[in-house]
Protein backbone atom coordinates (compact mmCIF):
# COMPACT_ATOMS: atom_id res chain seq x y z
CA UNK A 1 0.00 0.00 0.00
CA UNK A 2 1.22 3.30 -1.16
CA UNK A 3 1.68 5.98 1.77
CA UNK A 4 0.59 9.64 0.29
CA UNK A 5 2.45 12.25 1.48
CA UNK A 6 1.87 15.99 2.19
CA UNK A 7 4.48 17.59 -0.59
CA UNK A 8 7.21 20.62 0.43
CA UNK A 9 8.17 21.88 -2.35
CA UNK A 10 10.25 24.60 -1.07
CA UNK A 11 11.89 22.72 1.75
CA UNK A 12 12.62 19.75 -0.80
CA UNK A 13 14.36 22.29 -2.87
CA UNK A 14 16.74 23.83 -0.22
CA UNK A 15 17.57 20.15 0.95
CA UNK A 16 18.60 19.21 -2.94
CA UNK A 17 20.31 22.74 -4.02
CA UNK A 18 22.35 21.91 -0.38
CA UNK A 19 22.86 18.57 -1.47
CA UNK A 20 24.29 19.57 -4.75
CA UNK A 21 26.25 22.15 -3.71
CA UNK A 22 27.94 19.28 -1.02
CA UNK A 23 28.30 17.16 -3.81
CA UNK A 24 29.74 19.23 -6.34
CA UNK A 25 32.58 20.20 -3.79
CA UNK A 26 33.49 17.27 -2.75
CA UNK A 27 33.14 14.77 -6.46
CA UNK A 28 36.81 17.29 -7.39
CA UNK A 29 38.65 15.35 -5.17
CA UNK A 30 37.71 11.99 -6.66
CA UNK A 31 40.33 12.12 -9.54
CA UNK A 32 43.22 12.92 -6.85
CA UNK A 33 42.06 10.04 -4.86
CA UNK A 34 42.12 7.64 -8.36
CA UNK A 35 45.61 8.77 -8.34
CA UNK A 36 47.15 6.23 -5.74
CA UNK A 37 43.78 3.95 -5.22
CA UNK A 38 41.10 1.88 -6.73
CA UNK A 39 37.32 2.64 -6.78
CA UNK A 40 36.51 -0.58 -4.72
CA UNK A 41 39.14 0.10 -2.13
CA UNK A 42 37.58 3.65 -2.30
CA UNK A 43 33.94 2.27 -2.21
CA UNK A 44 34.93 0.03 0.69
CA UNK A 45 36.92 2.45 2.77
CA UNK A 46 34.62 5.56 2.27
CA UNK A 47 31.73 3.46 3.27
CA UNK A 48 32.99 2.34 6.75
CA UNK A 49 33.85 5.87 7.82
CA UNK A 50 30.54 6.58 6.45
CA UNK A 51 28.91 4.12 8.26
CA UNK A 52 30.25 4.94 12.09
CA UNK A 53 29.61 8.58 11.30
CA UNK A 54 26.00 7.25 10.85
CA UNK A 55 26.31 4.88 13.69
CA UNK A 56 27.33 7.92 16.19
CA UNK A 57 24.35 10.13 14.57
CA UNK A 58 22.02 7.34 15.62
CA UNK A 59 23.17 6.95 18.95
CA UNK A 60 23.00 10.75 19.90
CA UNK A 61 18.91 10.29 18.92
CA UNK A 62 19.06 11.72 15.35
CA UNK A 63 17.01 8.47 13.84
CA UNK A 64 16.78 5.40 13.74
CA UNK A 65 18.97 2.20 11.71
CA UNK A 66 16.14 -0.24 11.84
CA UNK A 67 13.93 0.04 8.58
CA UNK A 68 10.48 -0.79 9.16
CA UNK A 69 10.06 -2.68 5.83
CA UNK A 70 13.05 -4.25 5.24
CA UNK A 71 12.78 -5.59 1.94
CA UNK A 72 11.80 -1.83 -0.11
CA UNK A 73 14.32 -0.31 2.12
CA UNK A 74 17.13 -2.85 0.61
CA UNK A 75 15.75 -2.82 -3.28
CA UNK A 76 16.11 0.97 -2.72
CA UNK A 77 19.35 1.17 -1.53
CA UNK A 78 20.33 -1.25 -4.39
CA UNK A 79 19.40 0.59 -7.19
CA UNK A 80 21.30 3.99 -5.82
CA UNK A 81 24.04 2.12 -4.39
CA UNK A 82 24.54 0.28 -7.73
CA UNK A 83 23.88 3.48 -10.08
CA UNK A 84 26.81 5.12 -8.69
CA UNK A 85 28.82 2.45 -8.56
CA UNK A 86 28.67 2.05 -12.36
CA UNK A 87 28.68 5.63 -12.84
CA UNK A 88 31.98 5.75 -11.51
CA UNK A 89 32.72 2.45 -12.86
CA UNK A 90 32.34 4.07 -16.85
CA UNK A 91 34.75 6.90 -16.00
CA UNK A 92 37.72 4.26 -16.09
CA UNK A 93 36.62 3.95 -19.93
CA UNK A 94 34.44 6.81 -21.23
CA UNK A 95 35.39 11.03 -20.98
CA UNK A 96 33.63 12.47 -17.38
CA UNK A 97 31.61 14.20 -19.84
CA UNK A 98 30.06 11.25 -21.44
CA UNK A 99 29.42 9.56 -17.74
CA UNK A 100 27.64 12.40 -16.66
CA UNK A 101 25.53 12.71 -19.58
CA UNK A 102 24.16 9.28 -19.63
CA UNK A 103 23.90 9.95 -15.25
CA UNK A 104 22.03 13.00 -15.76
CA UNK A 105 18.89 10.65 -18.37
CA UNK A 106 18.06 9.86 -14.87
CA UNK A 107 15.20 12.96 -15.03
CA UNK A 108 13.80 11.64 -18.15
CA UNK A 109 13.74 8.02 -16.87
CA UNK A 110 11.51 9.32 -14.22
CA UNK A 111 8.83 11.02 -15.94
CA UNK A 112 8.93 7.65 -18.29
CA UNK A 113 8.33 5.38 -15.27
CA UNK A 114 6.07 7.73 -13.67
CA UNK A 115 3.67 8.42 -16.53
CA UNK A 116 4.33 4.79 -17.89
CA UNK A 117 4.42 2.50 -14.74
CA UNK A 118 2.81 5.03 -12.24
CA UNK A 119 0.15 6.18 -13.96
CA UNK A 120 1.18 9.73 -13.04
CA UNK A 121 -0.01 12.90 -15.02
CA UNK A 122 3.17 14.57 -16.44
CA UNK A 123 2.12 17.97 -17.84
CA UNK A 124 3.97 19.26 -20.74
CA UNK A 125 5.34 22.16 -18.75
CA UNK A 126 7.59 19.80 -16.84
CA UNK A 127 8.31 17.87 -19.97
CA UNK A 128 9.28 20.62 -21.56
CA UNK A 129 11.72 21.81 -18.71
CA UNK A 130 13.44 18.57 -18.25
CA UNK A 131 14.13 18.65 -22.20
CA UNK A 132 15.40 22.36 -21.14
CA UNK A 133 17.53 21.03 -18.82
CA UNK A 134 18.90 18.11 -20.27
CA UNK A 135 20.17 20.03 -23.34
CA UNK A 136 21.80 22.43 -20.88
CA UNK A 137 23.18 19.57 -19.61
CA UNK A 138 24.67 18.42 -22.63
CA UNK A 139 25.78 22.12 -23.55
CA UNK A 140 27.53 22.21 -20.37
CA UNK A 141 29.33 18.68 -20.44
CA UNK A 142 29.76 18.81 -24.25
CA UNK A 143 29.83 14.96 -24.65
CA UNK A 144 31.57 13.56 -28.41
CA UNK A 145 29.39 11.74 -30.22
CA UNK A 146 32.47 10.53 -32.31
CA UNK A 147 33.73 8.77 -29.22
CA UNK A 148 30.23 7.09 -28.36
CA UNK A 149 30.47 3.41 -27.88
CA UNK A 150 28.63 0.31 -26.17
CA UNK A 151 30.04 1.43 -23.07
CA UNK A 152 27.86 4.08 -23.03
CA UNK A 153 25.19 1.45 -21.51
CA UNK A 154 26.63 1.86 -18.11
CA UNK A 155 26.25 5.25 -17.22
CA UNK A 156 22.84 5.30 -18.68
CA UNK A 157 22.11 2.78 -17.15
CA UNK A 158 23.00 4.07 -13.67
CA UNK A 159 20.86 6.81 -14.79
CA UNK A 160 18.20 4.26 -14.91
CA UNK A 161 19.18 2.95 -11.70
CA UNK A 162 19.18 6.58 -10.02
CA UNK A 163 15.44 7.11 -11.09
CA UNK A 164 13.94 3.98 -10.21
CA UNK A 165 15.76 4.38 -6.85
CA UNK A 166 14.57 8.49 -6.77
CA UNK A 167 11.13 6.55 -7.63
CA UNK A 168 11.41 4.03 -4.55
CA UNK A 169 12.03 6.72 -2.32
CA UNK A 170 8.97 8.41 -2.59
CA UNK A 171 6.72 5.64 -3.20
CA UNK A 172 7.90 2.95 -0.41
CA UNK A 173 10.23 4.87 1.91
CA UNK A 174 8.41 7.85 3.56
CA UNK A 175 8.60 6.05 6.75
CA UNK A 176 11.83 5.26 7.16
CA UNK A 177 14.35 7.55 8.53
CA UNK A 178 17.05 9.82 6.21
CA UNK A 179 19.93 7.22 8.35
CA UNK A 180 17.92 4.07 7.81
CA UNK A 181 18.18 4.83 3.94
CA UNK A 182 21.29 6.26 4.29
CA UNK A 183 23.09 3.67 6.22
CA UNK A 184 21.33 0.97 3.60
CA UNK A 185 22.86 2.96 0.40
CA UNK A 186 26.28 3.25 2.38
CA UNK A 187 26.58 -0.64 3.24
CA UNK A 188 25.72 -1.54 -0.33
CA UNK A 189 28.33 0.23 -1.68
CA UNK A 190 30.93 -1.13 0.86
CA UNK A 191 29.75 -4.67 -0.19
CA UNK A 192 30.27 -3.43 -3.25
CA UNK A 193 33.62 -2.70 -2.60
CA UNK A 194 34.51 -5.53 -0.75
CA UNK A 195 33.22 -7.89 -3.59
CA UNK A 196 35.77 -6.24 -5.86
CA UNK A 197 39.06 -6.12 -4.22
CA UNK A 198 37.97 -10.05 -3.35
CA UNK A 199 38.12 -10.45 -6.93
CA UNK A 200 40.83 -8.52 -7.98
CA UNK A 201 42.62 -10.69 -5.09
CA UNK A 202 41.63 -13.70 -6.68
CA UNK A 203 42.22 -12.60 -10.56
CA UNK A 204 44.53 -9.84 -9.77
CA UNK A 205 44.93 -7.60 -13.31
CA UNK A 206 48.09 -5.24 -14.49
CA UNK A 207 47.20 -2.32 -13.31
CA UNK A 208 47.93 0.95 -15.64
CA UNK A 209 49.84 3.65 -13.42
CA UNK A 210 47.42 6.96 -12.22
CA UNK A 211 43.84 7.02 -12.87
CA UNK A 212 44.12 4.79 -15.76
CA UNK A 213 44.54 2.23 -12.96
CA UNK A 214 41.42 3.28 -10.70
CA UNK A 215 39.13 0.18 -11.95
CA UNK A 216 41.41 -2.52 -11.29
CA UNK A 217 43.23 -1.29 -8.89
CA UNK A 218 43.44 -3.91 -5.85
CA UNK A 219 43.93 -2.92 -2.16
CA UNK A 220 47.38 -0.67 -1.74
CA UNK A 221 48.23 1.09 0.54
CA UNK A 222 46.88 4.78 1.66
CA UNK A 223 49.06 8.34 2.41
CA UNK A 224 47.95 10.24 4.81
CA UNK A 225 46.56 12.59 2.19
CA UNK A 226 44.32 10.18 0.81
CA UNK A 227 43.65 9.27 4.05
CA UNK A 228 42.44 12.62 4.36
CA UNK A 229 40.20 12.65 0.79
CA UNK A 230 38.30 10.04 1.38
CA UNK A 231 37.40 11.12 5.16
CA UNK A 232 36.07 14.32 3.25
CA UNK A 233 34.26 12.12 0.79
CA UNK A 234 32.75 10.10 3.67
CA UNK A 235 31.75 12.94 5.66
CA UNK A 236 30.32 14.79 2.54
CA UNK A 237 28.64 12.16 1.26
CA UNK A 238 26.51 11.50 4.35
CA UNK A 239 25.56 14.59 4.46
CA UNK A 240 25.46 15.36 0.59
CA UNK A 241 23.49 12.04 0.28
CA UNK A 242 21.37 12.57 3.39
CA UNK A 243 20.06 15.60 2.31
CA UNK A 244 18.96 13.91 -1.27
CA UNK A 245 17.22 11.59 0.72
CA UNK A 246 14.95 14.02 2.44
CA UNK A 247 14.38 15.66 -0.69
CA UNK A 248 12.84 13.17 -1.95
CA UNK A 249 10.77 11.98 0.87
CA UNK A 250 9.41 16.21 1.19
CA UNK A 251 8.90 16.58 -2.59
CA UNK A 252 7.48 14.93 -6.00
CA UNK A 253 10.05 13.21 -6.94
CA UNK A 254 10.22 14.70 -11.39
CA UNK A 255 10.26 17.94 -9.48
CA UNK A 256 13.01 17.13 -7.19
CA UNK A 257 15.42 15.22 -10.12
CA UNK A 258 15.30 18.59 -12.15
CA UNK A 259 17.05 20.42 -9.41
CA UNK A 260 19.74 17.42 -9.31
CA UNK A 261 21.18 19.98 -12.65
CA UNK A 262 22.66 22.21 -10.39
CA UNK A 263 25.04 19.78 -9.30
CA UNK A 264 26.63 20.84 -12.23
CA UNK A 265 26.44 24.79 -11.57
CA UNK A 266 28.33 24.14 -8.03
CA UNK A 267 31.36 21.40 -9.68
CA UNK A 268 31.75 24.00 -11.98
CA UNK A 269 32.17 26.59 -9.32
CA UNK A 270 34.13 24.40 -7.38
CA UNK A 271 36.19 23.34 -10.28
CA UNK A 272 36.94 27.17 -11.02
CA UNK A 273 37.89 28.08 -7.37
CA UNK A 274 40.04 25.03 -6.97
CA UNK A 275 41.87 24.23 -10.55
CA UNK A 276 41.03 27.62 -12.04
CA UNK A 277 38.64 25.81 -14.91
CA UNK A 278 36.17 28.21 -17.03
CA UNK A 279 33.58 27.47 -18.93
CA UNK A 280 33.18 28.39 -22.48
CA UNK A 281 30.75 30.10 -24.24
CA UNK A 282 28.04 27.14 -25.22
CA UNK A 283 28.79 25.99 -21.68
CA UNK A 284 27.24 29.12 -20.83
CA UNK A 285 24.65 28.93 -22.91
CA UNK A 286 24.22 25.38 -20.88
CA UNK A 287 23.58 26.82 -17.51
CA UNK A 288 21.40 29.76 -18.60
CA UNK A 289 18.97 26.91 -19.59
CA UNK A 290 19.57 24.83 -16.85
CA UNK A 291 18.50 27.44 -14.64
CA UNK A 292 15.27 28.89 -16.75
CA UNK A 293 14.86 24.79 -16.39
CA UNK A 294 14.69 24.57 -12.58
CA UNK A 295 12.91 28.45 -12.77
CA UNK A 296 10.27 26.82 -14.59
CA UNK A 297 9.52 23.57 -12.27
CA UNK A 298 10.31 25.67 -9.28
CA UNK A 299 6.77 27.73 -10.69
CA UNK A 300 5.05 25.22 -11.65
CA UNK A 301 5.19 23.63 -8.62
CA UNK A 302 3.85 26.42 -6.94
CA UNK A 303 0.66 26.63 -8.74
CA UNK A 304 -0.10 23.35 -9.46
CA UNK A 305 -1.21 20.42 -7.16
CA UNK A 306 1.08 17.13 -7.18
Amino acid sequence: MTQEATTQPLKAALCILSAMAMLGCIDNFVYRISEEIGLWQMQAVRSVLALVLIGALSALGYGTLRPKRLSTAALRSAFVATSMLLYFGSLAFLPIAQSLAGLFTSPIWVLVLSAVALGMPIGPARIGAVVLGFTGTLMVLQPDPANLSLVTVMPVAAGLLYALGALATRRWCLEETTLCLLAGFMAILGLWGVLGLAALTVFPQAVPPGPDGFLVRGWVPMSPAIWGFVLVQAVGSVIGVGLIIKAYQLGETATVAVFEYAIILFASFFAFLFFGQLLNGLAMGGVVLVIAAGSLIALRGRTEVA
